[in-house]
């Protein structure tokens, strides 16, 4: 599965993809830093900038850094270089 931008989905598309866990992490496209969908940071998103993800993996696989708010532990890894992801 791909990176899916927030502006390509329906309504109804999205909240199926959510209720089927084909949407489990949000993006900023812009900034390529990814979170939970409960992040508050995304949440405030403009929706043209938000794009989602399947997995953890697949966001660090397209060049997306961990939240600093929702991810802090990951994201304070990344920042010093030590976030490992088994592929």
């Amino acid at each position: 599965m791909a990176i899916i931008e927030h502006t390509a989905l329906t309504k109804s598309e999205l909240f199926s993809s959510l209720k089927q866990k084909k949407i489990q992490w949000a993006g900023n496209s812009k900034l390529k830093i990814y979170g939970t969908l409960q992040c508050k940071s995304g949440k405030r998103l403009k929706m043209e900038n938000r794009v989602f993800f399947n997995s953890e993996k697949e966001a660090v696989q397209e060049g997306y850094r961990p939240c600093g708010h929702c991810m802090r532990e990951d994201y304070m890894a990344w920042k010093n270089n030590t976030l490992i992801f088994v592929v």
